[in-house]
């Protein structure tokens, strides 16, 4: 095939600040990355054409102006996503699933909708689903691996569990390479409400160390450089914790935030007191 068709094309869905960050490390490191078998994804030094999703027809400009093609399409309508059938070979998912106003509270239509536009032509290679460690509900400050049953609690986490199970569905059905991250908080100085400091400025107390859990978080960049990861080196149908190596309880990370930043460390309270 002529080397425009034989390059590797990356579509982000949900492009938002993570989404950058994807595309700004695909536009300057190319497919091949720190594993050189990467090379056979396309032709040597081609790095993958780098399209985004958008509901938005106004964010076109800043989509451009960051490397990307944009493609106007919206998940909770799915006749507008038939362009996407056969046209990326890579697929980053990173779209949350409605947050209400469905019938079927558990159920996430957004998935299963870009999943069958999918399945119309060729499907993607790989894809990289940034999901929820909230899948796990509540498990009382164990330390857990990905092997752990889920027990979502919430009715965002199940919605999650629901993404989860749809495109571990398609990875099986149509041989696509489905890796599922599982995503803490997210926190980045360059990050809209990404650092606790206008928490800390409010003074908002935690909770004292008898009654305070634990806390898991990652930085915007390691997570994107996660996704890259997954996406090129993932292994089939597989759950990954996207999370520093950090064992923190939230108290902790308020008081070790509030030093960093040469502030009050915020006043420690009983739960009964934090609930009302």
């Amino acid at each position: 095939l002529p080397a425009r068709f034989r390059r590797e094309r990356l579509l982000i869905v949900g492009c938002g600040d993570v989404g950058l960050r994807v595309a700004k490390l695909q536009a300057g490191a190319g497919v091949t990355g720190p594993n050189r078998s990467a090379s056979a994804m396309a032709d040597a030094g081609h790095r993958p054409r780098l399209l985004a999703l958008t509901s938005t027809p106004s964010r076109a400009p800043e989509l451009r102006a960051q490397g990307l093609t944009p493609l106007v399409g919206n998940l909770d309508e799915p006749a507008s996503l038939a362009r996407l059938a056969g046209l990326a070979t890579r697929i980053v998912h990173l779209a949350p699933p409605p947050s209400e106003g469905q019938t079927d509270w558990w159920r996430d239509p957004r998935t299963l909708a870009l999943a069958r536009a999918l399945r119309r032509r060729t499907p993607p290679r790989s894809v990289a689903y940034g999901s929820t460690s909230g899948v796990y509900g509540d498990c009382a400050g164990a330390r857990i691996t990905e092997a752990r049953p889920v027990t979502p609690s919430t009715p965002r986490a199940q919605r999650r569990v629901d993404a989860e199970r749809i495109l571990r569905h398609f990875g099986r059905a149509t041989g696509a390479r489905v890796s599922l991250l599982r995503i803490p908080g997210i926190y980045a100085g360059d990050r809209p409400g990404g650092t606790p400091r206008e928490r800390l400025q409010r003074g908002t107390p935690v909770l004292r160390p008898e009654d305070d859990v634990y806390t898991n978080h990652i930085h915007a960049d390691d997570l994107a450089r996660a996704v890259v990861a997954a996406l090129w080196r993932g292994k089939p149908q597989r759950a990954v914790h996207a999370s520093d190596d950090s064992a923190l309880k939230m108290g902790d990370y308020f008081d070790l935030a509030a030093d960093l930043y040469g502030m009050p460390r915020p006043p420690r309270v009983r739960r009964d007191t934090a609930r009302d």
